[in-house]
């Protein structure tokens, strides 16, 4: 399905699309998760409050950044309803105390950004005992969304069949791994052919000896949010709702594989968890890093494009 806007580019930023669709955004209640300063959730914020949305809702996991990045919103247009959530998708508690909220505050959610996510190279687990990328990235967003759906579905009968979305965003990680079924705490179970890495991968996406590798592990989570959006979009296609998995790096050729062409990426502070060897891989990989403005750009045309409405 074409967007409806193909001279967009690389270059193109978040800032400019919010104001092409504004009328898309004018109104709407709007949900971004994995806000803070100087990251892609900023940009989005930025970019979505100054088009006027009826509800804009940032929760992230520390709220007292969260407020940083709201009170310049509201510096920016002080006409719209900003309200600031704690959430931890590391913990199912407070994805449900949030979610809570969220149900208290409105009873439609037009738009919802799954845009959080995490990567560290160190075996890490949720409350839950789930290994953290996987259960961060995937799983937390997973229990958020589905506990919204009532919200996410009364809007979808208020609007246009596809205006109410659900935007993952997922990277070209998931071409390192896809999800283990067998073994997605990475427990060093044995794994069929299907669910292991591909051939030629470095030696650094290797497992060590009890079988975790934080690369393959974010991986898996970033297949999985693929996976998760083919089946929201089949799954709601009845009530009208559409989910689009975005790459914020814009290019579907870009890969982390040593041997691969550089392309468009970007840095954001999800690369925090990376040792040198992760750097210096991750810095070959590209020859054109977005800013976060710029890497917000596809995920608001996924949201707001009104080509995009994903209903033949």
């Amino acid at each position: 399905m074409a967007t409806s806007h193909p001279e967009f580019n690389e270059k193109t930023t978040a800032t400019e699309v919010a104001e092409t669709f504004a009328s898309n955004i004018r109104g709407k209640n709007v949900i971004i998760t994995g806000v803070g300063p100087n990251s892609l959730g900023e940009a989005l914020a930025l970019a979505i409050g100054k088009q006027n949305p009826a509800n804009l809702i940032l929760a992230s996991r520390t709220e007292t950044k969260v407020e940083e990045v709201a009170k310049t919103v509201r510096e920016q247009n002080p006409d719209i309803s900003v309200v600031v959530i704690a959430l931890n998708l590391a913990s199912q508690k407070s994805i449900r105390a949030a979610a809570s909220r969220i149900q208290g505050l409105v009873d439609r959610i037009d738009t919802l950004i799954n845009n959080a996510g995490m990567m560290v190279l160190d075996r890490e687990t949720t409350e839950e005992g789930i290994e953290m990328q996987f259960g961060t990235n995937h799983i937390g967003h997973f229990l958020f969304t589905n506990l919204l759906m009532t919200q996410l579905k009364n809007a979808a009968k208020a609007s246009g069949r596809g205006s109410t979305r659900v935007v993952n965003v997922t990277s070209a990680g998931h071409r390192l791994s896809p999800i283990r079924f067998h073994d997605y705490n990475f427990e060093g179970k044995e794994v069929p052919e299907d669910e292991r890495p591909p051939d030629g991968l470095p030696p650094m996406f290797s497992p060590t000896a009890d079988g975790y590798n934080g690369w393959l592990a974010y991986g898996q989570s970033k297949a999985a949010n693929i996976l998760f959006t083919v089946y929201l979009t089949k799954r709601l296609a009845t009530a009208g709702i559409v989910s689009y998995s975005v790459h914020p790096g814009f290019q579907p050729e870009y890969s982390i594989r040593a041997d691969a062409d550089k392309d468009v990426a970007i840095w954001t502070g999800l690369s925090r968890g990376l040792d040198d060897a992760g750097y210096d891989t991750m810095s070959k990989t590209s020859n054109f890093w977005k800013s976060a403005d710029q890497g917000g750009a596809t995920m608001l045309v996924a949201a707001f494009d009104p080509a995009l409405t994903g209903m033949v």
